[in-house]
């Protein structure tokens, strides 16, 4: 989509231009968040600003907007890009200054928005599922923070549609953290299973509101990592994300996940997840 937002100016994406000596291009020192739109309304907008403000303390790096400037903001964004159903993607770098590793004071930090059109989900993936691949976990050890500085989830990535697969599930000490890009969820025997938040799992929204549906109509959940080879004989896994919502794997490493359909319970999620989605934007 042709508008973006960058230090408080809407221009077109050929007008935006940042100085080769803004950090985040010089040191990756950033953070970031994308947001789904529904029909031009962010679906868990607060959510999303709440987590960018975690990350934003997380580097220790001041919040260039109040929560009701990014609200104002990404209103306008979203109208001038035409409304429906978009992707937003907002980024803060420290800002401008020469390159040294210490933080620099009296810097005015990079804002920058920009949207695109949102896909829906393929309707393979809800008839036949998606492939992934178990992966050693090789990022750094603050996962919780939302940084741009995404060269390992990358590399990890790559390896993954190299594969034919989707998706890269991580393992790091003998237990699943989460995808590449995604939060995981395995399913033993009825109970649903996810990596607990901490330093090690990004805090998806995604996944909250997977949690918060699960409560609600009493499907059992449990916040704990599971091993590799619980991984490997689980009788149904996911992914989720803000772009992918909820997805069932159905292949790992080139075996059939159970079945090797999307199980009953992510049937059972899918459905309530996009009963939610109808009265979950903000």
């Amino acid at each position: 989509m042709d508008k973006v937002y960058l230090n408080g100016e809407f221009l077109t994406a050929d007008q935006a231009k940042v100085s080769v000596f803004d950090r985040g291009f010089l040191l990756g020192d950033g953070v970031y968040e994308v947001i789904p739109v529904y029909a031009g309304k962010c679906f868990q907008l607060d959510g999303h600003l709440l987590r960018l403000q975690t990350s934003l303390n997380g580097v220790r790096m001041k919040n260039p907007h109040s929560n009701s400037e990014w609200q104002a903001l990404i209103k306008q964004l979203i109208e001038l890009n035409g409304g429906g159903d978009q992707s937003l993607y907002l980024q803060v770098t420290r800002g401008v200054a020469p390159r040294d590793h210490i933080f620099p004071e009296g810097v005015t930090p990079t804002a920058f928005a920009m949207s695109n059109p949102l896909q829906p989900v393929p309707e393979k993936y809800k008839t036949k599922g998606a492939a992934a691949i178990t992966l050693a976990d090789i990022r750094w050890q603050n996962c919780n923070i939302k940084a741009i500085t995404l060269l390992p989830n990358s590399l990890l990535k790559q390896q993954a549609h190299e594969a034919g697969a989707l998706e890269a599930l991580l393992i790091r000490d003998g237990y699943l953290t989460e995808g590449a890009a995604s939060n995981a969820y395995v399913v033993i025997q009825g109970t649903i299973y996810t990596a607990p938040k901490d330093e090690k799992v990004l805090p998806g929204i995604t996944r909250d509101v997977v949690i918060d549906i699960a409560k609600a109509n009493n499907l059992p959940i449990i916040e704990q990592a599971v091993t590799e080879q619980q991984l490997k004989q689980a009788d149904e896994i996911w992914i989720s994300s803000s772009t992918k919502e909820v997805v069932a794997i159905t292949q790992l490493d080139g075996e059939a996940v159970a079945g090797g359909v999307p199980g009953p319970v992510w049937q059972k999620m899918d459905a309530l997840y996009q009963q939610y989605k109808l009265k979950g934007v903000a």
